[in-house]
């Protein structure tokens, strides 16, 4: 396997030229790509993949490869590459990316399931970075059927599926990812930039990726309603029509139960207890003062992918994680590089 800044290189350069087809140099092929995902899952709208696609190239640059790598020494040295198996999800599109990249970087080999929902774009992605460099051909294998061959495991789905991973896996060394969500603290004197902000944590991927906020704490006596004016942009999303009928049927089932809700003609914002809220809907709940509702996520950890606001992510960037921004906090690069696990690793 080729040498880490072989590797850098090659990444940084896949960084450079998605960037390149996305600014309209030579992006036919990308173009197309993009175009043709909605024909295929129907939450993947031009817009959804390109946003995608875009928050990966800013991240794929020699800059911040360096800055990630430089934290794992061990990363420089020689050792005999494993395959580890990806079980990739299909919620937003290429939500497996970075484990994808994070075998590669390490010097493994990725035995890939894809999504049945997401069976293009990673694929694609590969094809593009083994044009840049052949050497990384021999190592890249995907399916979408039974996955075989692997020493390691990385899998992602829901709290259903995480319990057939668990048992079917337990044997080998693994990453097993659940249902998480993500939340927003607001303090009540965000800037209109900051709430417009909060809007993208919301609305990208139609709120269906686990970094989506679906529930926001707010102080007492703040008027939800009012958010609906920073969040104008995002009214194209009622002429999508799986978006229209989860907002119908949950606005028509609060109103046959008579439940309270705000209608802001986009979304309908309900107070909630629970973090986890249906397309369409975001929770809201009222706060009398900052450090429970710290208390309070730090209870909910485990279900808790990221928190949005001062000192937490900035408002409009939780779908724009660093390379260093571990989904469910576990180091997928240190999980690669242990060399004791199971007598594999």
């Amino acid at each position: 396997m080729m040498n880490l800044e072989k590797r850098i290189e090659t990444f940084a350069a896949l960084g450079m030229v998605l960037r390149n087809s996305l600014n309209g140099k030579d992006d036919r092929k990308l173009n197309g790509i993009i175009e043709n995902q909605q024909f295929k899952n129907h939450w993947f709208t031009p817009d959804n993949v390109r946003f995608a696609i875009e928050a990966i190239a800013a991240e794929l640059t020699e800059e911040n490869l360096l800055r990630w790598t430089s934290a794992y020494p061990v990363l420089r040295e020689e050792s005999k590459p494993v395959n580890v198996g990806l079980i990739f999800a299909g919620n937003i599109p290429m939500a497996g990316f970075h484990d994808f990249l994070t075998v590669l970087i390490s010097g493994n080999r990725p035995v890939a399931k894809t999504s049945s929902k997401d069976p293009d774009l990673i694929p694609w992605m590969a094809d593009t970075l083994t044009a840049i460099n052949p050497e990384f051909a021999g190592y890249i294998e995907f399916t979408s059927g039974i996955l075989r061959g692997f020493d390691a495991v990385i899998a992602t789905g829901s709290n259903n599926s995480s319990r057939y991973f668990e048992y079917y896996f337990a044997k080998y060394p693994n990453i097993i990812r659940k249902n998480r969500n993500s939340v927003a603290i607001l303090r009540g004197d965000e800037t209109p930039a900051e709430l417009t902000g909060l809007g993208k944590d919301v609305f990208s991927y139609f709120g269906l990726g686990c970094r989506n906020v679906s529930k926001i704490y707010v102080p007492e006596g703040y008027d939800v309603s009012e958010l609906e004016k920073f969040w104008r942009t995002w009214s194209h999303l009622k002429d999508h029509s799986a978006w229209a009928n989860n907002y119908d049927y949950n606005k028509a089932i609060y109103l046959v139960n008579r439940q309270k809700f705000h209608d802001t003609g986009l979304v309908l914002l309900r107070e909630d207890h629970r973090m986890a809220s249906p397309v369409s809907v975001l929770h809201y709940e009222y706060y009398s003062n900052e450090p429970d509702v710290y208390r309070e996520t730090e209870r909910l950890n485990d279900s808790i992918q990221c928190i949005a606001g001062r000192n937490h992510i900035p408002f409009g960037r939780t779908q724009m994680p660093h390379l260093w921004e571990y989904a469910d906090g576990k180091d997928t690069l240190e999980f690669l590089l242990k060399k004791n696990l199971a007598g594999i690793l």
